[in-house]
């Protein structure tokens, strides 16, 4: 354990925590730390929610940490990305309790995929979202799964492929945060609906949690494998890598002629 991610249990409600500052970036240590976390959760029959949520201010998650990228091999990406997009998954869905996301800050990138592998997201007033992949070469290749089915094909392309930032409120009109409250008030709200869900029968929330899960997937590992080799065939390309280098150094990407 690195120490990016915090576990505790309180009156039945396991918090899950990310502690990296300075903006909660994932690698591949962190989301296997949250993986542990939530199969922790789920063999804890004394749990009857998670909350996930951020110990750093102003940030949920940032996305992914670029070192993750930069020069790294296919077979490095697509074990990362089975980690993000198919283990994380996988132990949400098996997760036999639900799940909250508690949004405060920004999320981006892989932040997105964080809270949306959840069964609801709880959003700040002033947290803000958005998918900035395309700006430095890469793609929100998961949330070319999510996102159509949430707010539709046209809606969905204008956000994945501008990679603008957007507020709670227009989350919340898309359909893509359950609930906006002020951000101070978010952990508490989050607590709030954890403490409901926790006082259903475990019995029954766990197998109709489970029927909901496989109602929703809709060819989800089919999809998701497509869109695992177009990340990694896209990571591997020179513009790719010129745009992780152009952020990291902090100036415009020079993209090759079209």
């Amino acid at each position: 354990m690195t120490g990016a991610v915090s576990y505790s249990v309180t009156e039945g409600i396991a918090d899950i925590v990310l502690t990296r500052p300075p903006v909660n970036a994932l690698n591949l240590e962190t989301v296997r730390e949250i993986i542990t976390a939530l199969k922790r959760a789920s063999a804890d029959q004394d749990v009857g929610a998670v909350v996930i949520s951020s110990g750093t201010p102003r940030r949920f998650c940032a996305g992914l940490d670029l070192d993750q990228v930069q020069g790294k091999s296919i077979a490095e990406m697509h074990t990362l990305l089975s980690a993000l997009y198919v283990e994380l998954h996988d132990v949400q869905l098996a997760l036999g309790k639900p799940s909250i996301a508690a949004v405060a800050g920004a999320a981006r990138g892989a932040g997105m995929t964080l809270s949306i592998s959840c069964d609801v997201i709880i959003a700040g007033d002033k947290a803000t979202f958005g998918y900035p992949e395309i700006d430095v070469g890469l793609i929100p290749g998961i949330h070319f799964v999510h996102l159509p089915r949430i707010i539709g094909k046209h809606r969905a392309f204008e956000l994945l492929f501008s990679g603008r930032s957007f507020d709670a409120a227009e989350a919340a009109s898309l359909g893509l945060v359950s609930k906006v409250v002020p951000d101070a008030e978010v952990l508490a709200e989050a607590h709030r609906l954890a403490r409901t869900f926790a006082a259903k029968s475990p019995a029954v929330m766990r197998l109709a949690r489970a029927a909901f899960g496989r109602a929703c997937d809709m060819g989800y590992r089919h999809n998701v494998a497509e869109i695992v080799e177009a990340f990694c065939t896209i990571a591997s390309t020179p513009d790719s890598q010129e745009g992780v280098n152009a952020f990291a150094a902090k100036r415009p990407p020079v993209w090759e002629p079209r």
